[in-house]
């Protein structure tokens, strides 16, 4: 089939403004545009957004590589995904000029704060300038949510709607200047250290990943997911996928709709292993739902009661050891040097982390969840800054889970595997002594070949005394009545209305109004 390339002359034509929605499948804002006329595909590299605390160079790297991908696709298609480095209205502005267009069109984007006010930028600058700015959803998120009670109901609508099939047919428009190769992370002031062991971008390793879990890694999900050793197999691994669009999620749900359907009834456990995922990514977008209608969440606590709470209280050295895998509890360590290598751990391991960050080193959300963000590949500022302060304790609404990391090592990693794998110098070590080495005597320190406080960090505070006084402080917060009376509008404006798990009825309910308590 010969496909159109509309000349530079022409001027009916719209933008196709693809953001963190890298794939032609089930691409809603693409499938409209090409429906009207030519389409010029645009993607715009923000230095903006790149500089930005919560910016690395593996989303850069991983970005990158989904859009060659995506890139190869058009070619097929007889067109062209036109790459552009600068603010996005200023492109728009220089496009409009040299070319006249008549509409954008995007899928919506619930980011952080510099995405939000740039959209409204965009928004402004469209209707300044008559030209159409449509977006559609992409995930199961409602924008101007009036009532949260309606939004389970959307939820399901929009993950079983039909799935739209990448076009085959378009007609293109080309850009009015030359194409100039993506900027190096250098030129946006990104660090050049990135994971040397991160997944790969791109929709076909997406597709590859997401066939592998549904046939054979599911079956491990449910009581796998929690340990460090068990987590890089049984989990999913689709979020990177999810959170910069490669795959959608509603195709990522149907699919694993139809797998479960086409088990026996023999695989219960496997079937199980399926609809508990299907029920994470119900609360996937639950938590980014959070976000899309507090936009402020990202820089200020959600229960404003907890304001002061630690902000006056920030040890630069302690979060500086946190950083580099120095805090003395060998699980903690161990985790930031996974994160270090592969810019993955599972959520049980990224939840102990801020609980340890939050409660013995006594540090604000804020710099941490910057810093996080950074070492997360799958980045998902929705879900990110909401499990912040879930974890930290400043959301008011939920159980405070303070994660003790000896005791976690002890529950989900007995035998010191994956400890010793990450920290080498604790190889030598005894069982007995592995999660807390400090307490090993001098001589045993020489035969293990082991100098704690040199290959090892001793712990910066005694761990029982540091969280039972963080835990008084918060709980004494928690009991005065002015915060206490605040709760129930948070409750009403983000709580979980959930009543049974959309994938199976056979996944256990939540009485309406209870809080979430969710190993995601």
């Amino acid at each position: 089939m010969q496909n159109n390339v509309i000349q530079r002359a022409v001027t009916a034509y719209t933008v196709v403004w693809f953001k963190r929605d890298l794939r032609l499948h089930d691409h809603a804002a693409l499938e409209a545009a090409a429906a009207r006329g030519p389409v010029l595909c645009l993607y715009i590299v923000e230095p903006g957004l790149w500089a930005a605390p919560d910016a690395a160079n593996q989303h850069y790297q991983f970005i990158l590589e989904s859009l060659r991908e995506l890139y190869r696709a058009l070619r097929e298609l007889g067109g062209q995904l036109h790459v552009v480095t600068g603010e996005v209205v200023d492109v728009l502005d220089r496009l409009h000029v040299l070319a006249p267009f008549q509409g954008v069109y995007a899928h919506e984007e619930t980011g952080n704060g510099l995405s939000f006010q740039r959209d409204i930028a965009v928004g402004r600058w469209c209707r300044a300038h008559g030209v159409g700015w449509h977006e559609f959803p992409q995930f199961g998120v409602v924008r101007r949510l009036s009532n949260r009670n309606l939004w389970q109901a959307a939820w399901e609508q929009h993950v079983t709607q039909p799935c739209r099939k990448a076009p085959s047919d378009i007609g293109f428009a080309t850009l009015p200047w030359p194409d100039v190769t993506p900027p190096g992370p250098e030129a946006l002031s990104l660090s050049l250290i990135q994971p040397p062991h991160r997944q790969l971008g791109g929709r076909s390793h997406g597709l590859e990943v997401l066939q592998d879990f549904l046939i054979d890694r599911s079956k491990q999900y449910r009581g796998g997911i929690s340990s460090p050793l068990s987590a890089p197999t049984a989990c999913s691994r689709l979020s990177p996928y999810l959170a910069f669009g490669c795959l959608s999620l509603r195709e990522i749900v149907q699919a694993t709709r139809q797998k479960i359907l086409a088990l026996p009834a023999s695989e219960s456990r496997h079937k199980a292993g399926l609809s508990a995922f299907v029920s994470r990514l119900y609360w996937h977008c639950h938590f980014i739902q959070k976000l899309e209608s507090e936009p402020a969440l990202e820089s200020r606590n959600l229960h404003r009661g907890y304001d002061g709470l630690r902000e006056h209280d920030w040890n630069p050295e302690r979060f500086s050891m946190l950083t580099v895998g120095r805090t003395g509890w060998p699980l903690v360590d161990a985790c930031v040097a996974m994160l270090r290598e592969t810019g993955w751990i599972n959520f049980r391991m990224r939840a102990m982390l801020v609980s340890v960050a939050a409660y013995p080193l006594w540090l604000h959300w804020q710099p941490v969840g910057q810093w996080l963000a950074r070492q997360f590949l799958d980045y998902e500022p929705g879900i990110h800054w909401s499990q912040m302060q879930m974890q930290s304790g400043t959301t008011g609404i939920n159980i405070p889970r303070i994660y003790n990391p000896i005791k976690q090592a002890q529950d989900h990693d007995p035998r010191g595997v994956f400890v010793r794998r990450w920290l080498p110098a604790l190889r030598r070590v005894p069982d007995s002594w592995l999660f807390e080495p400090w307490r090993m005597p001098p001589e045993l320190q020489a035969r293990c070949g082991l100098r704690v406080g040199e290959e090892i960090a001793e712990p910066m505070v005694n761990l029982e005394a540091a969280t039972r006084a963080a835990k008084k402080r918060l709980f004494e917060r928690r009991a005065e009545p002015e915060v206490r009376a605040a709760k129930a509008a948070i409750v009403d404006k983000h709580g979980s209305r959930k009543r049974s798990t959309p994938s199976s009825k056979k996944i256990p309910t939540k009485k309406a109004g209870t809080q979430l308590s969710l190993e995601f």
